[in-house]
């Protein structure tokens, strides 16, 4: 599943760049810069878009930071088309990406970003899960993976 994503960094407000902590996310791929988004961090974090405005915000639960949300990063679309986020405050949101990261190392091309869901933790803080779905022929043999991102407008 996907560990990461990178955003170009002319996608980004100068003013979100600015912000404490951006700076170690700052990578050059080729001549250009980019800021990455990993979930192996110390604090996991993604940017979304939500009510007209990019701001970033916790990924996922994977540390046991919350007790009522599930210790992951990501949810199935599935699952919310099942109704299983049902009686949470979820939002859907979109998470910009140029590159996504596969837990092999494989960094793959994206057109505009992911499909997520933003619910509130018990302090009310915004907690992010990526949602995913059954990977398809193509991007299990690239990625080795059996289960990939929603994407915005684009198919694998």
């Amino acid at each position: 599943m996907c560990q990461g994503i990178a955003v170009a960094g002319s996608e980004l407000p100068t003013e979100l760049i600015g912000r404490p902590g951006m700076a170690h996310r700052r990578y050059l791929r080729g001549e250009r810069d980019e800021y990455r988004f990993l979930y192996r961090e110390r604090w996991p974090a993604l940017p979304i878009w939500r009510d007209g405005r990019l701001q970033v915000v916790r990924w996922g639960n994977g540390r046991g930071q919350s007790r009522s949300l599930p210790r992951t990063g990501w949810t199935w679309l599935r699952t919310i088309e099942e109704g299983g986020w049902r009686g949470i405050e979820s939002v859907p949101v979109e998470i910009p990406a140029s590159f996504g990261l596969e837990r092999r190392g494989v960094w793959y091309l994206i057109e505009t970003g992911f499909r997520g869901l933003v619910v509130p933790d018990e302090r009310g803080w915004a907690v992010a899960y990526m949602l995913c779905e059954p990977a398809s022929h193509y991007y299990r043999i690239m990625t080795g993976s059996d289960r990939m991102p929603v994407l915005i407008d684009q198919r694998i």
